[in-house]
């Protein structure tokens, strides 16, 4: 079985933001960068479906050169070789795209995929990927069991409410964090990274842009908290509500 892991480099979640001086993007040069937390309980599900079935995990990233330490991160947890999308876009659209064209050459059993990316949220990518594939698609992921071709797989919906689906192969999955315990790189495992092969596909289609981000800014600072005074618990309480009431008009 061929089992394809869609992986994303962001920023560490540590990181402060700057925006650049025309609005355009942020500081990207003292940026630490990650593997997005939530691909990395899809590596870990990829790599749990070849000890039980058997075959190989190939990583697939789009992005810039850096991008590759995000693929050697996923070969040293254990995949067998990565494919490199090398494009920066701002569109999911032209990501999705180019990453549907490369799975296509490689044509994988089954795709996994972190059910969002922690930079921008926009939870479209994989989605859009296999609507290109023309494969069914199950986001969110809870559980995840495969039996005679089939996968049956939970996802939480809300109000306590799971929802059970079934789908045959190929399909692409999206893992939420309650689906496994992503297992650490080892050393060995970091050292057999370095000589694993990342292909870079060339030749992919251009597509149009149907998103533009501009206007990049910073939230305003909230204002300080304040320490309500008072004898007694009964006195703190009066004049919290008092200033709800009267200063904050919330009630």
């Amino acid at each position: 079985m061929k089992i394809g892991v869609l992986v994303k480099q962001v920023p560490d979640t540590e990181t402060k933001i700057r925006v650049v001086g025309d609005g355009s993007g942020i500081e990207t040069g003292d940026i630490k960068w990650i593997v997005n937390p939530y691909d990395e309980y899809a590596v870990e599900e990829a790599l749990k479906l070849k000890q039980s079935e058997g075959g190989e995990v190939v990583i697939f990233s789009l992005g810039p050169d850096r991008a590759q330490e995000a693929i050697r991160t996923a070969l040293a947890m254990g995949a067998e070789r990565g494919v490199h999308v090398v494009d920066e876009p701002n569109d999911p659209w032209i990501t999705a795209s180019k990453l549907a064209a490369a799975i296509q050459g490689e044509a994988p059993d089954i795709l996994f995929a972190g059910r969002q990316a922690v930079d921008d949220d926009a939870v479209q990518v994989p989605v859009m990927v296999a609507e290109l594939l023309g494969w069914p698609h199950v986001s969110s992921i809870s559980t995840f069991a495969i039996a005679d071709g089939k996968v049956t797989a939970n996802r939480v919906v809300g109000g306590g409410v799971t929802m059970v689906t079934q789908t045959a192969l190929p399909g692409m999955f999206t893992c939420d964090k309650s689906l496994n315990e992503p297992r650490y790189a080892s050393l060995p495992g970091i050292m057999k990274a370095r000589r694993k092969p990342i292909a870079r596909p060339d030749g992919l289609p251009d597509s149009e842009p149907l998103l533009t981000l501009s206007n990049f800014r910073l939230p305003e600072e909230r204002p300080g908290g304040r320490i309500i005074g008072g004898e007694s618990v009964g006195e703190k309480v009066s004049e919290l509500v008092r200033l709800l009431r009267e200063e904050a008009k919330v009630i």
